[in-house]
């Protein structure tokens, strides 16, 4: 039997919902600050109305009394919220800007960017606000973080660990969620620091950029880069500044942004046996490998560049884009559709699989993938023995561990779930008169949060087919959880007793 939420469980709700509002609201500062400094008073106007409507609502809902705390069906129900109703807030300096033909394009935008996914309908990117921009790449950079490590940042306190675990960060790495929350803090301003320093070095002394417009492009490229994002600063993504010492750098970033926070942690304590051992880094590795090998035979295959130096420059960087979920690229989205063949399978298989768990990336996750395979193996290890023969499985992921039937059901089972939302998004780009390869490219590019594109994503795409890439986003994002949580409330709420 359904039983209604009560009254108490949706003040907890309300309350931790508004406290991601309040986080927001302090965040909404620095482009505000921007702004000011470069001289951009109209987007500073927008910029001072979302702080106060954050700030409002967030001082509203925090103010609801509550009587329990928060546990982890109340969590994910709050992640759920958050992802819908924050971009909603934030899309308003876009709003304002007259870039966006209508508050769906608008929202769209910053859904796309609090996913990390990086697609976008945006018109006229070149000619954008700096600060607006700037706060595009930002909005990526704490989804890639995730709404939850900000909210418990400013002390939500112990509720973070239901928080965190509706987001898909299962394990701590800490003892508490608060001493992992501000490990991953500090990690990721490690790499801020190492990243934008050699952004700048290579946009001022490479590029010729004066010192001022060589810190914006720095600081965008890195909160995109690092959070899988893929946000550009300018239409033509990296492609603009014909650098490979640039695109080599954006890549490592990239890549230090797909490895999980677990990873960085063996790392930083220089467990490097113990990283190398990671059942998911070896299964991340095991696909890398596999599918740029595709990928490259499949471009040699089409000869579509010209040189040794130029299909390998070209090639691993996209796949590189593709595999790490970023969605950064050197091509132009027309240049992209023309890869068929191996080239085609080898890119979509890399962004339906992504990177791993408990990073900024998406797809279906190496740890998963790993797990399956595992699964799969042993399955045909049984088919060789006697009847009733049970063989144990075990893998090594931050120690020694024996896989559960638990776990092999939510391994394979999410991965289903990817699966079809892949196909459902493709159904409906076929619907609208679009090729299945085209289809299939850029349904897997939204359900995995890549951001890729093959030309389908523009501001004149079918409404219904930006919601239903929204969905992906919002799905793939926040790996179902949440949304069976969201959706089982809603019913319990108007069917419940």
């Amino acid at each position: 039997m359904l039983t209604r939420p009560s009254s108490d469980d949706l003040r907890i709700i309300g309350q931790f919902t508004g406290r991601i509002f309040l986080a927001f609201a302090g965040v909404s500062v620095l482009p505000l600050v921007a702004a000011i400094g470069v001289g951009e008073w109209a987007p500073g106007g927008s910029f001072l109305l979302m702080l106060g409507v954050f700030a409002i609502l967030g001082a509203a809902l925090t103010r609801l009394p509550t009587s329990r705390p928060l546990d982890i069906r109340h969590g994910v129900v709050v992640v759920a919220l958050g992802w819908l109703l924050v971009p909603a807030v934030a899309a308003i300096p876009l709003a304002l800007s007259g870039h966006f033909s209508d508050f769906i394009d608008v929202y769209f935008d910053a859904v796309s960017g609090l996913t990390t996914t990086g697609l976008s309908v945006l018109q006229d990117l070149d000619h954008l606000a700096l600060s607006l921009n700037l706060w595009r790449h930002l909005l990526q950079f704490l989804g890639g973080l995730g709404i939850v490590v900000v909210a418990v940042w400013l002390s939500v306190g112990g509720a973070g660990l239901a928080l965190s675990r509706s987001e898909g960060r299962e394990d701590k790495i800490l003892p508490s969620i608060s001493s992992t929350s501000r490990f991953i803090w500090r990690v990721s301003l490690v790499h801020m620091a190492v990243g934008v320093a050699v952004l700048f070095g290579v946009s001022f002394v490479f590029l010729g950029f004066t010192s001022g417009r060589s810190l914006f492009h720095a600081l965008m490229i890195f909160f995109a880069a690092f959070s899988t994002g893929g946000f550009s600063v300018q239409s033509t993504s990296l492609g603009y500044y014909h650098s490979p010492i640039l695109e080599a750098a954006a890549g490592g970033i990239m890549l230090a942004g797909t490895m999980s926070f677990q990873l960085h942690f063996a790392l930083w304590r220089r467990r490097f046996r113990e990283a190398v051992r990671n059942l998911e880094t070896r299964s991340f590795l095991t696909t890398f490998v596999t599918l740029l090998v595709v990928t490259m035979v499949g471009l040699a295959t089409l000869g579509t560049y010209h040189g040794i130096l130029g299909h390998a420059r070209q090639g691993l960087f996209q796949f590189l884009s593709a595999h790490t979920t970023t969605g950064f690229s050197t091509v132009p989205s027309s240049e992209l559709a023309g890869w068929t063949g191996l080239a085609f399978a080898g890119m979509v298989t890399a962004m339906a699989l992504g990177g791993m768990a408990a990073s900024t990336a998406g797809g279906v996750k190496a740890l998963r993938v790993g797990l399956t395979a595992k699964v799969l193996k042993n399955e045909s290890k049984r088919v060789m023995m006697p009847p009733g023969s049970v063989i144990p499985i075990g893998y090594f992921q931050d120690g020694h561990r024996r896989m559960t039937v638990e776990v092999a059901h939510a391994a394979m089972f999410i991965t289903l779930l990817y699966l079809g939302l892949y196909l459902v998004g493709t159904g409906v780009g076929i619907a609208y008169g679009y090729s299945l390869q085209d289809a299939l490219f850029e349904s897997v590019s939204a359900g995995g949060t890549v951001g890729l594109s093959v030309g389908i994503t523009d501001p004149s795409m079918p409404v219904v087919l930006q919601i239903v890439y929204m969905c992906e986003m919002w799905l793939g994002r926040l790996e179902f959880l949440a949304f069976f949580a969201l959706i089982g409330t809603l019913w319990s709420a108007v069917r419940g007793r």
